[in-house]
């Protein structure tokens, strides 16, 4: 056998093997790492979204001169504190690390919002929280229905009645500003 027809035997050979393991093996999730999962990238949006949350949050508390953004500020920080430490366990368990730091694209948002005050702060705030939290609750309920993770699914679910909430206290909150 000519060197050529050797090597392409061996390569004949290994993709063949490969082939066949790929057929047997279970379908990768996030429990394998497989870091380009939806369920991954869920997470990973996810945690940054709730990092941005609560320190948007944190400036609403600080910063808002209705008392209702200001609540709902507060509440953001709280729930939003609670989910992220047990999306950051949950990931752990996964060896998926999750980002350390607000994204760029909220950090340019809160820097916006940094310069506001007064009733212009509240309604930039309280409408971004709108939107987000529109945002969230597709994203959410998009999980808790077709994720493939159990426990990611199951994070999702769970939170979902939260962020529902959120929502609707952002739309009276919201509609009661953005009317003043």
């Amino acid at each position: 056998m000519s060197h050529r027809k050797r090597t392409f035997a061996v390569l004949a050979g290994a993709a063949g093997a490969l082939l066949l393991a790929s057929v047997s093996m279970p379908a990768q999730t996030m429990t394998s790492g497989k870091s380009g999962s939806p369920d991954s990238k869920f997470v990973m949006e996810a945690a940054g979204g709730g990092m941005a949350e609560v320190a948007m949050g944190k400036m609403a508390a600080e910063k808002g001169t209705d008392p209702d953004v200001q609540k709902f500020g507060q509440r953001m920080v709280d729930d939003h504190s609670k989910a992220n430490d047990e999306l950051k366990q949950i990931a752990s368990s996964k060896g998926v690390t999750v980002p350390a730091d607000v994204p760029a694209a909220e950090k340019a948002k809160m820097d916006k919002m940094a310069k506001l005050t007064g009733p212009a702060f509240d309604k930039a705030y309280m409408a971004d929280m709108l939107a987000d939290h529109r945002k969230d609750v597709a994203a959410f309920r998009k999980e808790s229905t077709s994720g493939k993770d159990a426990d990611v699914k199951a994070f999702a679910s769970k939170t979902l009645p939260t962020l529902e909430e959120h929502l609707k206290m952002a739309e009276q909150t919201n509609a009661r500003v953005a009317g003043k």
